[in-house]
C-alpha cells in the first residue's frame, strides 16, 4: 500500500513508521490514523525472520502533536465518536502488536501523539524534547489512554498533577520518572534509536514476545469498561459549549495564519 501521510521502511529487520505531515506538525487526522493503523497491523503480521522491532517517529520538528484541531472543529458528533474509536484501534494495535514497539520521540510530542508513545513497549526521545497532554487546556480530557496508560507509569499524583494543568513536560523529567528508556543528543538521535532498536532485532522474537506479554499482563490496569468510561467522558466534554469554543477558537485562528 502507498501512504500518503506515514512513511513504512524496513531495514535490517527495522520497520520504521514515520508520521509525514511535517507542515502541520504531523498532526494526525482520519486519514493518517487509517494509515497508521494498516502499517501496524502489516507489520504485525510480518514474519520476524524480516521484521523484528518497529520503530515510530516523526518528519521534521515533531513527533506528533496530536489530534488534528482542524478536523476536529468540523466533525459532527457522530464523526468525533468515530474518531475515538478508531484511536482505540490504533493503541491497541501498538500494545498488541506481536513486534516490539519503540517510540522514538524526534520532537514535539503532544495529546494524541504522547498517547501513542506512551502506548509503546518502550521510548527513547531527542534531548530536551517537549511532551505532554494538553486537552485541559481545549476544555477536554485525553481520550487515547493518555491519563491511563501514564497513571500506569508513574503514578497517581503526577499523573494529576500534568492532565489537569495540561503543562508541557521535557523528555528529561520523563526519563528521570522512568516513562523514557533513554535520551539521545539531537544531532545523532536517528543513529542512536537505531542502534537501541539493532539490540532487540538481534533476540529471538518468540522470547520478546512472552515477555511482552507478561510484563503488560503485570502491569495491567487498562480495561475496555475503564476506556469506554473515559471516551464517554470526553464525547461529554467535547459536546459541551466551553469545549466547542475552544475548539472553534483554536481552529478560526489557524485560519487567520494561513
Amino acid at each position: 500500500m502507498k501512504y500518503e501521510h506515514i512513511i513504512l521502511e524496513i531495514h535490517n529487520k527495522i520497520a520504521w513508521i514515520k508520521f509525514n505531515r511535517p507542515e502541520q506538525l504531523n498532526a494526525m487526522n482520519t486519514f493518517m490514523m487509517d494509515e497508521i493503523i494498516h502499517a501496524l497491523d502489516f507489520v504485525n503480521k510480518a514474519d520476524s525472520q524480516e521484521i523484528g522491532v518497529v520503530v515510530i517517529t516523526g518528519a521534521g520538528k515533531a513527533f506528533m502533536a496530536g489530534a488534528d484541531i482542524k478536523e476536529y472543529a468540523q466533525q459532527t458528533e457522530a464523526q468525533f465518536d468515530a474518531f475515538q474509536l478508531k484511536g482505540h484501534s490504533l493503541y491497541a494495535g501498538i500494545e498488541n502488536n506481536s513486534k516490539v514497539v519503540i517510540a522514538a520521540i524526534n520532537g514535539y510530542a503532544f495529546g494524541g501523539g504522547f498517547e501513542i508513545a506512551l502506548a509503546c513497549d518502550m521510548i527513547v526521545a531527542a534531548a530536551g524534547t517537549k511532551m505532554g497532554l494538553p486537552e485541559i487546556l481545549l476544555n477536554l480530557i485525553p481520550g487515547g489512554g493518555g491519563s491511563l496508560r501514564l497513571t500506569k507509569k508513574i503514578g497517581i499524583n503526577l499523573t494529576n498533577e500534568i492532565v489537569m494543568t495540561g503543562r508541557t513536560i521535557v523528555a528529561e523529567e520523563m526519563h528521570a520518572r522512568g516513562v523514557i528508556n533513554y535520551i539521545y543528543p539531537r544531532e545523532n538521535f536517528i543513529e542512536k534509536a537505531t542502534e537501541f532498536a539493532q539490540t532487540f532485532a538481534a533476540q529471538l522474537p518468540d522470547r520478546l514476545q512472552a515477555i511482552k506479554q507478561l510484563t503488560q499482563e503485570a502491569a495491567n490496569g487498562i480495561t475496555p469498561a475503564l476506556q469506554a468510561k473515559e471516551a464517554a467522558a470526553l464525547g461529554k466534554f467535547y459536546r459541551s459549549k466551553e469545549g466547542q469554543e475552544k475548539i472553534q477558537a483554536f481552529y478560526n485562528k489557524s485560519l487567520e495564519k494561513k
